[in-house]
Order: structure tokens, then sequence, then C-alpha cells
């Protein structure tokens, strides 16, 4: 069952990436608190990684144990390891070097020069099977209840690699599909599909900057998931749409109350 979304708008990017970074530092330190660990699913691209740098750069990031937390991805780009255009190789430079994670509890996605060589559908099916590895049977189905799960919002609505109209996002059985063609480069892909997504307690969706107003728009509107992926993306207790003005420009102002300073 969907969560209605909740929405908080901030004056600027920069203060959206501050604020986001404080929030998970609490979600994180509470899951830990009540359940011993917890387990967050990352996204790439600019407002993921200004999340990361934010986070890396708060004081309070000490106040959470990273030997007892679980990374995930929403999605991966199918290139060699140590790409730079990787969501790994970018959120290791933006945060993951910086802190003491256990090399175990990080769950990259396979990379195209892994132990499936080039065959993205194999790597997907192999992210799956360690998906469904670290599930228990208090989960709901093969992943776990992942803490937070973050996505960016693209312009054209498509959150992890899941694109407007593409096989991937109507996906309805398995997790993680490998993706071809995506309409950005490169255009092979690794994606959770959105019944992995919907497993997770909250859906945090980052979007900043005008150009991501319209997708906001579409997303919030009542839009169908295979039209707008955005809109198909909720958590299993919360749905939160974190944005900053520019993002929010398009939506009715009853929406969300006024943004924060």
């Amino acid at each position: 069952m969907s969560t209605a979304p909740q929405l908080v708008v901030h004056r600027d990017k920069e203060l959206m990436a501050q604020a986001a970074a404080a929030r998970l530092i609490t979600k994180i330190v509470d899951a830990q608190a009540s359940r011993g660990s917890a387990s967050v699913v990352l996204t790439g691209g600019r407002n993921g990684n200004g999340l990361l740098a934010a986070l890396a750069a708060a004081p309070a990031r000490d106040a959470i144990d990273w030997a007892r937390l679980d990374l995930w991805w929403g999605d991966e780009r199918f290139l060699p390891e140590g790409d730079p255009e990787r969501n790994i190789t970018q959120a290791r430079e933006a945060l993951l070097d910086a802190v003491p994670l256990d090399p175990k509890r990080v769950h990259a996605m396979p990379a195209s020069d892994g132990p499936h060589g080039t065959d993205v559908d194999a790597a997907a099916a192999a992210y799956a099977e360690e998906l469904a590895a670290a599930a228990d049977p208090t989960n709901h189905g093969p992943v776990p209840t992942f803490d937070v799960l973050m996505l960016g919002v693209g312009p054209d609505t498509h959150v992890a690699s899941l694109f407007p109209e593409l096989p991937a996002v109507r996906e309805t059985e398995r997790t993680v599909v490998g993706v071809h063609g995506a309409p950005k480069p490169p255009p092979t892909r690794v994606t959770l599909t959105l019944p992995a997504i919907r497993a997770a307690r909250e859906v945090w969706l980052l979007a900043a900057g005008e150009d991501k107003a319209e997708a906001a728009e579409i997303a919030l509107s009542g839009a169908g998931e295979i039209q707008s992926p955005a809109a198909g993306a909720y958590g299993r207790t919360r749905t939160l749409w974190l944005l900053d003005k520019a993002a929010a420009s398009q939506l009715p102002r009853e929406l969300y109350p006024a943004a924060s300073a």
C-alpha cells in the first residue's frame, strides 16, 4: 500500500543537502539503537552526491556506528570497476573512504569487468541474489527492509534507472534488472525495480534545481508510474520528497508548508 508523499522544501540545494544529511544521520542512529544495525540505499547524481558530501562534513556523522551500517545502491552504471561515472566511485570520493565502514557491508552493484563480464542481466541477477541472502523472515519478500532508500528524480521523472515507458519500470516480480538502451548515457545499467524500492520503510526522493520542477509537478499530480516512475516510488511507512524552492516552483502551494530558511 502506498504512503501519501510528504514534502519538505528548502531554500536552496546546499541547505537541502545539509538538512537531508542531518535527517539521515538521525534515522541511521535511531535504527541502530532499536535494531542494532541500519540499512540504507544510496543514490548517485548531483543531489545524491551532494547529500553524501554534506554528511561527510557534518560533525554529527560520528554519532553513526559505521561498522553496523549496510549500504546498497538503487542503480549503477554498468561500467568497469573504478570508472569515475560509477555511482560507487563517486560515493567513495564524497564520503565512503572517509568513514570506518565494514567492507563486507558495502554492497556495490557489479561492474562490467567483474565476474559476470559484460552480461548485465547476469550481473542484475547476482545482485538480486545478494539482496535475497540479506533478507530475513521478518522482511517483506526477497530484499531486506531498508531503513531509508534514497532516489534522485530526473528531469524526465526517472528514478534509479527506471525510465518512463521502458521495460524495467513495468517489472512486477524481479527485484533487480539489467537496463538496455537507457535514454541517458551510459545505455547499459543495473537497477532496483519498483517492488524492491517499495520494500523500504522510508523512500526519500531528492529534487533540486529548475530542471526538476516539471518532473516534480508531474510525479506529484497523480501521474501513472509507467509514464512517471517517480510517482511509483513510495515507502512502507513514509514517502518523503526533499526539494529546493526551484524544484518546487511548479507545485501547488497547498502541497507543502513554507520553505525552510
